[in-house]
């Protein structure tokens, strides 16, 4: 595995190494003692996928708070999306910066999202899976989001606002300066 920092390297794309054959290919995506090698949070005990059928479809950005913070390994089994963390830890020096990486399952490329990041993705493809684990458990009473098109943030969809397909409770989300609890 390849453990790339990015430029808030606290986020880091993961590039397995793929083992190919006649048959296909065969690839860790996760091996714990590389994890705490790298400094990374290696426990895991929950798994999340979702499916988003139409390219354009939104999901973020989302973030819990603690005791339920959550650092986040993203894969995607089929289709691709653009992968966002937004640093939302006030007194760092990359508060409100993001990253953003297009993972794909033809890329297999993986993107870890530590504790103190708002996460989301667009996807780019139809019928785009996504499988991500969480370092701790979901809890609604502790789920927070910012809006994803917030534009102090700056990020570079691929999908405009008004085309995005995004569910209310994300599009009621607000902006990263009036977002009452963050880290």
């Amino acid at each position: 595995m390849e453990f790339i920092r990015l430029d808030i390297p606290d986020v880091v794309e993961i590039r397995p190494r793929r083992f190919e054959d006649a048959r296909g290919w065969f690839a860790e995506t996760f091996k714990r003692s590389a994890f705490e090698a790298e400094g990374l949070v290696a426990e895991f005990p929950q798994d999340n996928r979702s499916l988003s059928r139409k390219p354009g479809t939104v999901r973020g950005l989302h973030f819990q708070l603690p005791p339920f913070a959550q650092a986040k390994l993203v894969s995607v089994a089929r289709g691709a999306i653009l992968d966002v963390a937004v640093d939302i830890r006030r007194g760092s020096p990359s508060f409100g910066r993001h990253v953003a990486v297009t993972l794909s399952a033809k890329n297999g490329t993986l993107l870890y999202v530590p504790e103190g990041f708002a996460h989301g993705f667009c996807t780019i493809e139809p019928d785009t899976e996504v499988i991500y684990k969480v370092s701790r458990p979901y809890s609604a009473a502790h789920e927070r989001a910012v809006f994803w098109a917030d534009p102090a943030l700056g990020v570079d969809w691929p999908v405009d606002r008004g085309g995005a397909l995004v569910s209310e409770k994300d599009v009621a989300a607000p902006m990263l300066s009036s977002a009452p609890e963050l880290f």
